[in-house]
């Protein structure tokens, strides 16, 4: 693909591009941002040098941190406490689909298990054995479970915190990392009180009191500031698992963030736009590492190179997003309807369809025309990208807007 700039940049565009990057990335929090505030700074301050081969450089390392660096979740606890379900609903794996963690009343965790994330690959959920059981004494268990690589725990139970897991979590502060106690099964316990109280029954009244007889507990064996979250495997989108899981992208480094964010099912729509924020920062980058400057780019013809990089965009996002045709079909199947029912609204699958005498690269660049002349330029920076990250962010709308279509339709059914 042809660059679509003037040559190098000019000396006075050296603050324009300082002062856009510097403005984007004041669009999202800190807990948001894709890379780190030393990052954000390098970068600036190369772009004020008028650095723009040291800017790239920058940039290029922090997109290859994003793409490879490791991130494992260590998950433990009691035997029969729902830890299998957990690690399946935070992958968003159904139960008994190929590569599901195994589940039952028993003790089906012997052994440390791990299990790779089906669409990110650099994330790992490591299903661990409950301390005390034969093989696993508390007093050997964090060597044995390999402790320094993972990058938090997440300790399970269906009933109540054992000693042993609360020393565990003594001792995972100490080391200076980050635990989360989890309460699974809230649902039964709604259940059963609205069974056996159905006069009094008050929902919010009867989690508040469960949280606050753990925290209570924890509080009394000297565990400071202790946070639980009551969940339901069966329902990701309700209780506290949806605050869980802002808590942990929030509290893991920039580095390790995007991808965790795009390995959240589309659990709110909330979740749905965490994950398009942090695309969007990525694609962002990698037009700014792929050479920008001030001038309004031309819009010459597409090659067909160019429109099989862009075609493999769109499905990229689109199974990020879970609007592909092999999750369509698992969404029509379990909720009983043709999937030509699922499509019916959204607009992705056809967004590379052509009619007529039209042109696919006609239509792109009519895309591209429509979407540069509603933004502004790119997304009111006044920086300028090549025609192909422009098609890009016009995918990732698009995506986006699809899974909240397929998410409120989800809800209306329920």
């Amino acid at each position: 693909m042809g660059q679509l700039f003037s040559s190098t940049p000019k000396d006075e565009d050296h603050g324009d591009l300082e002062s856009s990057f510097a403005e984007y990335f004041k669009n999202y929090k800190e807990e948001g941002k894709i890379i780190s505030e030393e990052t954000v700074r390098l970068i600036e301050l190369h772009l004020k040098q008028g650095n723009i081969q040291g800017a790239n450089s920058a940039i290029s390392d922090a997109l290859k941190n994003i793409d490879t660096v490791p991130i494992n979740v260590a998950v433990t606890g009691e035997s029969g406490a729902g830890k299998s379900s957990f690690i399946n609903a935070l992958r968003g794996v159904k139960h008994g689909e190929e590569g599901a963690a195994e589940t039952g009343v028993t003790e089906t965790t012997m052994e440390i298990t791990p299990y790779k994330h089906p669409k990110i690959k650099t994330l790992t959920l490591w299903d661990l054995p409950g301390i005390g059981t034969m093989k696993f004494p508390p007093k050997d268990y964090l060597e044995k479970v390999e402790f320094k690589k993972y990058d938090f725990f997440v300790i399970v139970s269906a009933t109540r915190f054992t000693k042993h897991e609360v020393d565990l979590a003594k001792a995972i502060r100490h080391m200076g990392k980050n635990y989360y106690f989890v309460r699974t099964k809230v649902d039964f316990d709604l259940e059963n009180e609205k069974m056996f109280k159905p006069r009094t029954f008050d929902r919010e009244k009867t989690l508040n009191q469960i949280r606050s007889s753990y925290l209570d507990a924890l509080r009394g064996n000297k565990i400071g500031e202790p946070r639980v979250f009551l969940i339901s495997n069966r329902d990701s989108s309700g209780y506290d698992f949806p605050g869980l899981v802002d808590i942990l992208v929030k509290e893991l480094p920039a580095q390790k963030r995007h991808n965790f964010m795009l390995s959240v099912p589309n659990i709110t729509e909330a979740a749905i736009q965490r994950k398009y924020n942090s695309a969007k920062q990525f694609i962002w980058l990698e037009a700014m590492k792929d050479g920008v400057v001030a001038t309004i780019p031309g819009l010459g013809i597409l090659k067909d190179n160019d429109v099989e990089k862009l075609d493999a965009s769109l499905s990229h996002y689109r199974v990020l997003f879970g609007v592909d045709d092999e999750s369509l079909e698992s969404m029509a199947k379990d909720a009983q309807v043709p999937v030509e029912q699922l499509k019916k609204n959204l607009k992705s699958p056809y967004l590379l369809e052509t009619k007529n005498e039209e042109t696919l690269g006609g239509k792109l660049l009519k895309y591209l025309e429509n979407f540069a002349s509603a933004n502004g330029g790119l997304l009111a920076t006044g920086l300028y990208f090549r025609k192909s990250f422009y098609l890009q962010f016009h995918f990732l709308d698009t995506v986006a807007a699809d899974a909240k279509v397929l998410l409120r339709e989800a809800y209306s059914k329920n």
